[in-house]
């Protein structure tokens, strides 16, 4: 996984991750929290918009693909990008799980599931700790 981007300066201590992000991004981010379900600012959020990574302004994903999963978190079929996020196995917490990190700083969104609605079939089940969310212009 690199964290090397061309177009942004990304901190490259844990110090400066600390001081660039709240306690609880930083959980969730840096160290692969995660947030409580329906607790997260973006979970009913129903405006058109894009969301970004709260680590490192990385456009993520588009309202137009968020869909309400029942879950808890926020929930989206696909990236905006594809290449915007990687995914990795989890093996923590005694389970097998599909993990989604943002491709440009590294930082730790959710988990992609395969039981989200056509066309994709998937549910990436985001942290609204890890988002930003940018309305569209009106």
């Amino acid at each position: 996984m690199s964290n090397d981007s061309p177009s942004v300066e990304m901190p490259k201590s844990e110090e400066e991750w600390k001081s660039r992000l709240s306690p609880e991004q930083y959980e969730v981010l840096r160290k692969a929290g995660t947030e409580r379900p329906w607790s997260g600012k973006y979970v009913d959020n129903h405006e058109d918009g894009t969301y970004t990574c709260a680590g490192c302004g990385s456009v993520l994903f588009d309202s137009s693909t968020k869909f309400e999963s029942g879950s808890g978190w926020p929930s989206f079929y696909e990236p905006a990008v594809a290449e915007a996020v990687e995914v990795v196995e989890d093996r923590s917490h005694g389970m097998v799980r599909t993990e989604v990190r943002c491709r440009r700083c590294g930082g730790h969104l959710g988990h992609v599931f395969d039981d989200g609605p056509n066309p994709t079939g998937l549910r990436y089940c985001m942290n609204s700790l890890s988002l930003d969310f940018k309305p569209a212009a009106g």
